[in-house]
């Protein structure tokens, strides 16, 4: 009795393993999972900050003055974009995002620099509060070593910090709208792929076919409730977000969510055209975790900033649909912009939702065509 139940128990063990062998788009999946997240967490987690994009306000010009400019510009931390006579436009830049931080030296540098009054005002976008804290004290590491080689004494500048959109430091507003983005994703491409793929894995997918309807009528059909449901979940995350957090939203409610309307297209069109490659529910899934998830959760911007993460794996984030998203929603949320500052970031994930709606629609149709 003992050796027929070994006997079974070996033949199982087998048979199992088999039905893994043979299916080899998930077990590539399994296998490529671990090495995949090592890799996108490993150069994707990074705290050095390098080649933040500064503006220096310098009313002076001095000799003072330019020569600590020279050495902001000689450390790799700092990659200078400009050097402004006034704070205000410098302060439109950090708001639109073609700053990381401002420092602002006072109107007569030189000479408060050798009575010791000099204040230097160091501005920084508190939206991701850990990345500004890095780059005040960095500002801060930078002016210091210069003013004692200058003098060789005990520094003589104040240095003040101010973080501009966030000056709480609440890690919500930082949060809030990368949930809001990785929330979408997991209901409309999860869900839609999932959805399709067990369809066809139990077969009534066939019964649709000789229906009267066509293709992409069944797969408006079927994502057509994903899309209620992913817009009714953004306006749930948004209202418990400022109930429970108070998270601001500065700009207009409306272009939200008409943004997150248009992202939640995108990620439909993702889904579908994982699920007419997968075929089964258990493929989808991986693939959506390996293609769109991961993703956004390492390459959006969601938890670390993009600037700190290689050169080379900087480009690879402009094709995930969350990093623009995620720049919108920031961007109305948190500094009230509106529609002429967006626009680039609304035409790319316009460009996206067209293109991927297109290949998604037509894989489907050639996938169900006899």
């Amino acid at each position: 009795m003992s050796s027929n139940r070994s006997g079974a128990f070996r033949s199982f063990v087998l048979k199992e393993t088999r039905h893994i062998l043979r299916d080899v788009r998930t077990l590539t999946v399994l296998l490529m999972l671990p090495i995949v997240m090592v890799l996108l967490f490993g150069f994707a987690i990074r705290t050095d900050v390098e080649d933040v994009r500064l503006v220096v306000v310098d009313p002076s010009s001095d000799v003072r003055s330019a020569d600590l400019v020279r050495s902001l510009r000689a450390t790799p931390v700092f990659d200078i974009v400009a050097v402004l006579p006034a704070s205000a436009d410098a302060e439109s830049m950090l708001r639109e995002g073609d700053a990381d931080a401002v420092i602002i030296l006072p109107p007569e540098f030189a000479r408060e620099f050798q009575l010791g009054t000099a204040d230097v005002m160091v501005l920084t976008d508190g939206i991701n509060t850990n990345f500004a804290q890095s780059v005040s004290m960095q500002a801060g590491l930078v002016i210091n070593r210069w003013q004692s080689e200058q003098t060789g004494r005990q520094p003589l500048i104040g240095i003040s910090s101010r973080m501009r959109f966030n000056p709480t430091l609440a890690s919500e507003n930082l949060f809030v709208p990368g949930l809001l983005a990785f929330v979408l994703t997991l209901i409309s491409a999860l869900m839609t792929a999932i959805s399709i793929a067990r369809e066809k894995e139990t077969g009534t997918l066939e019964l649709l076919l000789v229906s009267p309807l066509r293709p992409l009528q069944i797969v408006v059909g079927k994502v057509t409730p994903y899309l209620l449901l992913a817009f009714t979940n953004a306006v749930t995350t948004l209202v418990v977000a400022w109930l429970a957090f108070r998270v601001p939203i500065e700009g207009s409610i409306v272009f939200l969510l008409a943004a997150s309307l248009l992202y939640v297209l995108v990620a439909l069109a993702i889904g579908v055209l994982i699920s007419t490659r997968s075929d089964d529910q258990r493929t989808a899934m991986m693939a959506t975790l390996l293609a769109l998830l991961l993703p956004t959760l390492a390459l959006s911007g969601f938890v670390f900033p993009i600037s700190s993460m290689p050169e080379w794996l900087q480009p690879v984030t402009n094709v995930v649909p969350a990093t623009w998203f995620i720049r919108i929603v920031r961007g109305i949320m948190l500094k009230g912009l509106t529609v002429d500052l967006l626009w680039k970031e609304l035409l790319i994930l316009t460009g996206m939702a067209v293109l991927l709606i297109t290949i998604s629609a037509r894989a489907f149709s050639d996938r169900l065509d006899p």
